[in-house]
């Protein structure tokens, strides 16, 4: 995973990004979405009005590391979508903001509803003040795993990342995002450079805060890792 060093008190410098160097999985190319693999993402879609915006997901020449099918290119929701990531650490319960990012909603609920984070482990903790999140999204727990496509960026200058913010991991690159993404747990100072797409409720902050106070395992240079305590993804609900 290629970052930037992170200094003792400009946690602001420090890119959330994902490794330039390939994914560990299938190279070969996401496949045109065929539509839902299961009953459950079906009903997913009747949750609220389907969205019109018109999405540009770019084949990723990384590769996928999971096989996955392509969102629609017309995304499927709007307004807010409530759901949780039950993990092993307790549900985390989220609001998706489909009406601001609804391209990058759009592709987390196609992931989801095809299992995509299921059995997945969150594989960067940052506990820095002012730089306190939870990277996860990572088939191969590794920072270098996509779906094998790209979402367009959604952002606002406006942008901030208090505690609560659910936001897109990137490459550093315009347009780079996949399926990595980070849940905020201590106001964290980064620039407007990451689509921020949802929230977290309170419990869920108090929750990540605790696997913050256990620790990084070994931290890298810029102080991040993997946490001490795992996070590991069991399924996502809707609704």
């Amino acid at each position: 995973m290629l970052t930037r060093t992170l200094p003792a008190a400009a946690a602001a410098a420090l890119l959330l990004t994902l490794s330039a160097c390939g994914s560990s999985g299938d190279s070969g190319e996401a496949q045109e979405s065929k539509g839902p693999r299961s009953s459950e993402s079906s009903d997913w879609k009747s949750i609220v009005k389907a969205g019109s915006t018109s999405c540009d997901y770019a084949k990723d020449p990384m590769g996928a590391s999971k096989e996955v099918d392509v969102p629609e290119k017309t995304a499927q929701y709007t307004g807010k979508v409530a759901a949780t990531i039950n993990t092993s650490v307790g549900p985390l319960a989220i609001t998706l903001d489909a009406d601001k990012a609804p391209c990058t909603v759009n592709s987390f609920l196609s992931l989801a509803s095809q299992d995509y984070y299921d059995g997945t482990s969150c594989h960067r903790l940052a506990v820095n003040p002012g730089f306190e999140l939870l990277q996860c999204g990572d088939p191969t727990g590794q920072g270098t795993g996509g779906p094998g496509y790209t979402i367009p960026d959604e952002l606002e200058p406006s942008d901030t990342f208090p505690a609560g913010t659910l936001a897109m991991a990137n490459t550093g690159q315009p347009d780079s995002g996949g399926s990595q993404f980070f849940m905020v747990f201590g106001d964290t100072q980064l620039p407007p450079a990451y689509t921020v797409f949802g929230t977290l409720d309170e419990a869920a902050v108090k929750t990540l805060q605790k696997v913050g106070k256990a620790g990084v395992g070994e931290p890298g240079p810029d102080g991040t890792g993997a946490p001490n305590t795992p996070v590991d993804f069991e399924t996502i609900t809707v609704g």
